[in-house]
């Protein structure tokens, strides 16, 4: 497997990565005007992307992720809750999905919280072996702290499914996990994020104050106490990513 991390502005961080043997690749979270590296890195691997993915409509960027599928042919994919809202066709992801990205396996987790749609990606190499290597967790878990509730305009609410997520998806996966989080210290996606741009799962067990509360209401309390002031021009960009 070859795999590439792109640390963007607003302090984003998209994927490029997938299996070089069979030429086959993945891109996710591709911010607007990063569409030309993502072409750059499959032309050096070999490889066609044959599939472009964002975690979530997000509020705090334009995506790049259809003008990349248009430039590349490749399959545009949202969670299947956006049918219905985004003013365009995609390829809709469900929970409990399988993507082969030749020997590379995507195993698709619907995580909301942050948003309704949220997704999450548990990826094993199978030339590596049988078991998963890595998990994008989008902007549902960060490095150090947790994704925001409120963009929805229902931060309790949201903030309940989120710890709901997190104990009975996330963190059920195997502490040796390694974690690749949509964003890094800078974003107002989420308040107090690492700098660091990776983790296990068992280290953030350890020190992401927000999974050591294990009492739904405290943590909603915790959650929607520390939310970072709205991205600006949100409604803008939220509206422009729906529309495309």
């Amino acid at each position: 497997m070859f795999f590439k991390q792109l640390a963007t502005k607003e302090s984003s961080l998209s994927y490029f990565f997938g299996c070089g043997t069979l030429g086959k690749a993945v891109a996710v979270d591709v911010v607007a005007g990063d569409e030309d590296w993502f072409t750059e890195q499959a032309s050096k691997a070999k490889s066609e992307i044959t599939h472009v993915i964002d975690t979530h409509i997000h509020a705090d960027h334009y995506s790049g992720g259809r003008k990349l599928s248009t430039m590349t042919g490749a399959a545009y994919c949202l969670h299947e809750s956006n049918e219905g809202l985004v003013k365009f066709p995609f390829t809709p992801l469900h929970d409990g999905q399988t993507i082969e990205i030749g020997n590379t396996i995507l195993n698709v987790m619907h995580t909301p919280g942050h948003t309704p749609d949220g997704m999450s990606f548990v990826v094993t190499d199978k030339r590596r072996g049988g078991e998963p290597w890595f998990v994008l967790t989008g902007d549902t878990l960060f490095v150090g702290a947790v994704g925001r509730p409120d963009l929805a305009g229902r931060e309790r609410e949201m903030a309940g499914i989120l710890f709901d997520t997190l104990r009975d998806r996330i963190l059920t996966l195997p502490d040796t996990l390694e974690i690749f989080p949509g964003h890094q210290a800078g974003s107002v996606c989420g308040a107090g994020l690492s700098g660091k741009p990776s983790s296990t799962l068992g280290f953030e067990k350890r020190w992401n104050p927000a999974l050591h509360i294990n009492d739904r209401e405290k943590f909603i309390e915790y959650v929607v106490g520390d939310i970072p002031v709205r991205p600006a021009n949100m409604d803008k960009i939220v509206e422009a990513n729906i529309a495309g």
